[in-house]
């Protein structure tokens, strides 16, 4: 039986580019330049690469990136947008919970939920984490986003999702949040590429900051930094706050 995240993405690629959260793709891909001091040599790993917005954009700039993602039609949108641009970007299907890449790149990104924080259980989320670390290299860099749990402690989760509610996009309601287990359970509703109204009981995994840094202190990774993660204007300069819906977090692997 397939998961909600996978059913999420079936004949939903195209309506998926139009969504209000992808929509800060240049933004983001500026602040992992920076990152990575504009090194056209680095190799990238864009995993969860959905439609491909970022490996695309960052092939435009003149890396060598390879996307991974487990749904075949968001990959096969990606590779459509990747030849429509004109850049040689390396799609390739996998669930981020299986995969291996022993130190191959120097720069793995996990962008807007790409995979984590999505599965059903912490041990599938650390799973993911963990083939993160093993895929990059030493003295590589780790740059991903989360749902940030000091979010829904303070702030209303449903007036978060209805104050950016766009006729014709997917929309969320909150039914519970487990204090217990920082999941949020909720209905999604979305209309797919073919017109279909859909309804799914969805549910994704808040971490706290401290949870973050545990996790991949565990792993090896060093310094370890957060930020707050704001669409299309990521910078250091954004302390992270329980006004933030995600964190930015950025980590190192020792040489």
């Amino acid at each position: 039986m397939s998961q909600w995240y996978q059913e999420l993405f079936k004949n939903y690629s195209n309506k998926y580019d139009n969504e209000l959260f992808t929509q800060g793709t240049k933004g983001e891909v500026d602040f992992i330049e920076k990152e990575i001091n504009f090194k056209k040599s680095t190799l990238i790993l864009d995993i969860g690469c959905g439609t491909g917005r970022h490996a695309i954009e960052l092939a435009q700039r003149g890396y060598s990136v390879t996307g991974i993602d487990l749904s075949e039609d968001q990959l096969s949108r990606a590779k459509s947008k990747a030849m429509k641009a004109g850049v040689d970007v390396n799609f390739e299907l996998h669930d981020a919970r299986d995969f291996s890449f022993p130190n191959r790149y120097n720069l793995a990104i996990m962008i807007c939920e790409g995979a984590f924080p999505l599965m059903e259980t912490d041990e599938m989320n650390f799973q993911i984490l963990t083939n993160a670390y093993e895929s990059i290299a030493p003295g590589g860099k780790f740059i991903f986003t989360t749902l940030n749990g000091l979010f829904p402690l303070f702030r209303s989760v449903n007036e978060f999702h209805a104050q950016d509610a766009v006729e014709g996009n997917a929309t969320y309601h909150s039914y519970n949040f487990d204090l217990m287990t920082f999941r949020d359970y909720n209905i999604t509703k979305f209309v797919d590429d073919s017109g279909v109204e859909k309804e799914l009981e969805c549910n994704e995994r808040y971490y706290m900051p401290s949870e973050i840094t545990w996790m991949l202190k565990t792993l090896g990774f060093a310094n370890i930094e957060m930020f707050g993660a704001k669409l299309g204007a990521f910078s250091r300069e954004d302390r992270l706050t329980p006004d933030d819906f995600e964190m930015l977090v950025i980590a190192e692997k020792e040489a």
